[in-house]
């Protein structure tokens, strides 16, 4: 008798997996990559996986990809005019698949998402935008409807 395959698949794991390994970069354990970043002399230091890194930006897939074996696995990766406040937003992302920015930071998180060509966070902004974007040309509307019938209703004789 033959027994049909079946699928375990598991809908926490994935979220597991980032939570996990989001607690591993916070206590500093087994990440293998520093990232520096300065911005008009405001400097910090983040370490990270490169794992998770290369798995979420093309910009650093290509950097660890590409290390050439007689200088050893990088375990420094320098980047200049980036704010800190950006990139440790940009670390949160990639590791929870979710962070809380200022509505004005937005436009900067969608910057570092494509310097760092990182696709998922590039369409998260992008959506956000569009949705910001579209909440206010329907406030624009129902402003200008609601002074077209103020100027309707004065426009009218009283009788």
């Amino acid at each position: 008798m033959e027994s049909n395959p079946v699928l375990l698949e598991s809908k926490s794991s994935p979220i597991n997996l980032l939570n996990e390994m989001q607690q591993l970069r916070l206590l500093g354990h087994l990440c293998d990559v520093t990232v520096s970043v300065e911005y008009q002399g405001v400097r910090a230091e983040f370490p990270a996986h490169k794992a998770v890194l290369a798995a979420t930006s093309k910009f650093f897939k290509d950097v660890f990809l590409n290390e050439k074996p007689m200088d050893g696995p990088r375990s420094n990766v320098f980047l200049n005019e980036v704010q800190v406040a950006d990139f440790a937003s940009f670390l949160d992302f990639v590791y929870t698949a979710r962070v809380e920015v200022e509505e004005d930071r937005v436009q900067r998180m969608l910057e570092i998402a494509e310097k760092l060509k990182c696709l998922d966070l590039s369409e998260t902004c992008f959506q956000l935008k569009k949705q910001m974007l579209e909440s206010v040309l329907l406030e624009l509307q129902n402003f200008s409807e609601s002074q077209n019938s103020e100027e309707e209703s004065t426009a009218r004789p009283s009788t």
